[in-house]
């Protein structure tokens, strides 16, 4: 130990490959996580009063809550419209309930804040407010160096208790009881929403392909169209095939609607099933695929950046563009932030989404300028990745006094809210400031586990003696505070929202921001319907409860 004590880089890494080996320990549909499973190792290492540079924990925590608030920024902003309003009412009902039942508790059993803040973080299931919170104890004016110390590693040994027992309670409420007290399958109920959603079409398991796809291509040999032009052949079906390309003897022809057609040609034609044919009776027989000729299906990764585009659903975006039918280009998923949503008719498409198009090359060019554009996230723009970190330390600094209390965003909180406004802004036009994915969510994580493996190293002596005072409290503080708002907005959400059920409880898992809730939910339901509650309470929540933290420090500690 004493290695490890002297290199605090060993026990950084120590703590991290060990707590996300801890994370992957299941027990049932329960997984703690390599964030849960990180603290409880630095926590136990941290006995042994091994630490690690408190700079190291700031700046991991900046490149945390930034690539947080960056991804979910499309989102968050797309959903502040009046369609998402009886969503963003469950938002503001955990916000409300988690505070207060925090700020009760605190009060009636004269807890310190960093206990109470640790609770607040736990039972929410948000790492990040403990992040938050310990940056504004590190704030208060009235307290010792040695206070702050010791509150901050209060909020890491209650965050990890709380979490324990928060995380199993949504998991099991929301996949297991929520269904029963909804008498509903599941599994059932979803696949009958997404019917209605995709007009009565039955879905397919995520095994399963179309057998007879709706977006065909064929050859045709010419013996009726001789002396027909392509652009009167296409017009005469209705436009809904496309002709991609034309073999004169050895010679393969450029398409052009004046190219007219002569005998014995062959002609390569995309479009929907019926239209193709309706065409082989127009053209002639069919061959089978010629050399030379045979144009594949073009795959391509267009993100919505048209003002025109957002908002509308898949159906309503493929009869305002008629190229979709005409080119033969559809839609095949639909990617916000890192989740995938069904393609149905009824999915809505919002800014910073990430739509796959499939079909002929030539179509998906002519359609991509209309919706949007290509995404290219193959390397970081650092320049704005810092631009954004710096400006969002430089607005936590500001400090707003409501009367005795000091309120101030610290460097979590502004961080988080421009990473919101710049993923937006990179979402409208994404021509510059890239920060792929991949990169983010990495950047995300590791930055979180850093953090959360510097704060349970500093906490390490403190947590025994807490567990000691308030050992019973903790597990059963970690229960309500997710009990209690899930069941509050279960009730407005099904008898005063009228939100569809799989969606109801996808949306309850979204504003405890809890993943492992959604991905038991999503496995009981065998369908990815109930993400499209999910993401956006999960977007409004990621924004909202950081904030709570220096709330609650704020007013415990006025």
């Amino acid at each position: 130990m004493g290695v490890v004590r002297d290199h605090p880089e060993l026990a950084l890494f120590l703590c991290l490959s060990l707590g996300y080996l801890v994370g992957k320990i299941r027990v049932g549909p329960i997984t703690l996580g390599g964030i849960c499973g990180t603290l409880i190792v630095a926590l136990l290492i941290g006995t042994r009063h091994v630490s690690v540079n408190d700079d190291v924990k700031t700046v991991f925590f900046a490149l945390f809550i930034f690539s947080l608030g960056y991804l979910a920024g499309p989102q968050f902003f797309a959903n502040l419209n009046r369609s998402s309003l009886r969503f963003f009412a469950l938002c503001l009902i955990e916000l409300v309930c988690v505070l207060g039942i925090a700020f009760g508790i605190a009060k009636a059993f004269d807890l310190d804040v960093g206990t109470a803040s640790g609770i607040l973080a736990g039972a929410a299931t948000e790492s990040a407010v403990v992040g938050t919170a310990t940056e504004a104890i590190g704030k208060l004016d009235d307290l010792s160096q040695s206070q702050i110390t010791q509150y901050q590693g209060h909020v890491a040994t209650a965050y990890t208790v709380c979490y324990l027992f928060g995380l199993i309670t949504i998991v099991l409420f929301t996949s297991q009881i929520m269904p029963m007290l909804l008498r509903i399958n599941l599994a059932d109920a979803s696949r009958e929403l997404w019917e209605k959603m995709r007009g009565g079409a039955a879905g397919l398991e995520d095994d399963e392909r179309e057998a007879l796809p709706g977006t065909v291509g064929r050859t045709f040999l010419v013996t009726l169209a001789d002396g027909r032009r392509i652009g009167d052949l296409e017009a005469g079906l209705g436009n809904a095939v496309t002709v991609e390309g034309v073999k004169r003897g050895s010679k393969v022809l450029d398409p052009s609607p004046d190219l007219e057609l002569t005998l014995s040609d062959l002609v390569q034609v995309v479009g929907r099933r019926s239209a193709i044919i309706t065409a082989g009776r127009e053209i002639g027989p069919e061959t089978p695929a010629v050399p030379g000729l045979d144009t594949p299906l073009a795959t391509t990764q267009v993100a919505v950046t048209e003002k025109a585009t957002a908002g509308s659903t898949i159906a309503h975006l493929e009869q305002t563009h008629p190229e979709f039918r005409k080119d033969g280009v559809y839609i095949t998923d639909v990617l916000r932030n890192d989740q995938h949503l069904p393609a149905s008719a009824e999915t809505t498409v919002q800014r910073g989404d990430v739509l796959t198009l499939v079909g002929a090359r030539a179509g998906l060019n002519r359609l991509v300028a209309k919706i949007g554009a290509v995404v290219k996230n193959d390397t970081t723009d650092y320049i704005y990745l810092g631009a954004g970190i710096v400006t969002g330390s430089l607005l936590g600094q500001i400090v707003v006094r409501i009367g005795d209390i000091p309120l101030s965003l610290g460097t979590g909180g502004g961080c988080l809210i421009t990473g919101l406004l710049f993923g937006w802004f990179r979402s409208r036009k994404q021509t510059f400031g890239a920060f792929p994915p991949q990169a983010a969510n990495t950047l995300k994580d590791l930055g979180l586990a850093v953090f959360i493996a510097c704060t349970g190293l500093t906490a390490g002596p403190q947590a025994w003696p807490l567990l000691k005072e308030y050992g019973a409290l903790l597990p059963f503080a970690g229960i309500a505070m997710v009990l209690i708002p899930a069941s509050v907005s279960l009730i407005v959400g099904l008898k005063f929202l009228r939100i569809e059920k799989p969606l109801l409880i996808g949306a309850i898992a979204g504003q405890q921001c809890s993943t492992p809730a959604i991905t038991s939910i999503t496995q009981v339901a065998q369908s990815s319907v109930p993400l499209l509650g999910y993401t956006i309470t999960y977007a409004l929540s990621n924004f909202l409860l950081p904030l709570t933290g220096p709330i609650l420090v704020g007013v415990l500690g006025a």
